[in-house]
């Protein structure tokens, strides 16, 4: 068992190491001499959490989009979070962040899991601290910001590293680009679904494939599934059970999939679209235009899956096989 374990940690090392390099930043133990690349370090830091056992990149899995493969990634003391870890990927033209859209910023975003007890559980003004007393990090920052680690320039460094896991290497870019090879035939007809019968991209437009709305998708029902969403921010209750619309580039690696990670499978997520009320019954306030069923025959659910699946950008797809 140990034996197995030591495989998948250096497997994992090594798959991570390939799709860091893709995004053409430095490795996390080099010098960094720009704010990303920094950033990179930070995101690879254990200090940044209150007992050092955790980085972002512990729940944030590079070759796994930024994403987790659980359902709530595990926290400091192995304290599960509310809900599933969305990947990091093609962040840079988003209004609004995490499954509710509490931060309006990507500074925002990096500094929540940090500060939260039940994922890093670190003040901030401790990881200041932490890191103005470690002379490596203190020589980094003076490099990059010309001034001390501070709160201000923690978050700037980690955001300047997130903009750059832009990714547009899939299939269906090299397809659009004008390579008629590049998608299979069921991927093909599962483009003309996605844009047709499916109606996937009435929520999933844009070239990210996210037209950054919330939207109430029917897994909030009071009783059984009771996380309100976007009304946790706002208390606004038209907003129960609104969620963030994600982005599907990269969609194939970051299952599990919606906000409770109760899909294990791009295939159940097809099979809910396609008869919501027979997957989960009783969903308050769900959008009208979940209301009637799709009808994908299982060739077409089929065909709609190959699609999704030719979102992921290469380096992703290369690292999972």
């Amino acid at each position: 068992m140990k034996l197995r374990k030591m495989i998948f940690i250096l497997t994992g090392i090594s798959c991570a190491a390939i799709i860091m390099a893709g995004f053409n930043t430095s490795t996390p133990s080099a010098d960094p001499p720009t704010r990303a690349q920094l950033g990179e370090k930070l995101f690879f830091e254990t200090l940044l959490s209150k007992d050092r056992s955790i980085s972002c990149a512990s729940c944030h899995i590079p070759q796994f989009g930024f994403a987790d493969t659980i359902a709530f990634s595990r926290g400091i003391h192995h304290t599960p979070t509310k809900r599933n870890t969305p990947g990091l990927t093609n962040l840079s033209g988003r209004p609004n962040f995490f499954w509710d859209g509490r931060a309006a910023t990507l500074e925002d975003q990096a500094l929540q899991p940090i500060i939260n007890p039940d994922e890093m559980g670190l003040p901030i003004a401790e990881a200041v601290q932490r890191l103005n007393d470690n002379e490596a990090y203190l020589h980094y920052f003076q490099q990059v910001f010309n001034s001390a680690p501070n709160n201000k320039n923690i978050l700037q460094a980690l955001a300047a590293f997130e903009r750059t896991l832009e990714t547009a290497n899939s299939p269906y870019d090299r397809y659009i680009a004008g390579d008629d090879n590049a998608l299979t035939a069921p991927a093909i007809r599962g483009r003309l679904l996605f844009i047709g019968k499916a109606n996937c991209n009435n929520c999933h437009s844009g070239e990210d494939f996210t037209a950054d709305r919330f939207k109430n998708i029917g897994l909030y029902n009071g009783t059984t599934l009771t996380d309100a969403g976007r009304y946790e921010v706002t208390k606004d209750s038209s907003h129960m059970g609104l969620f963030k619309v994600p982005s599907l580039r990269n969609v194939a690696v970051t299952a599990p999939y919606m906000h409770n990670g109760m899909f294990k499978t791009l295939r159940e997520v097809i099979a809910y679209y396609n008869t919501p009320n027979a997957v989960v019954p009783g969903g308050i306030h769900r959008d009208l235009s979940l209301n009637k069923p799709l009808n994908l025959t299982p060739e077409e659910m089929n065909d709609l899956e190959a699609f999704l699946e030719a979102l992921t950008d290469d380096r992703f797809r290369i690292a999972r096989h």
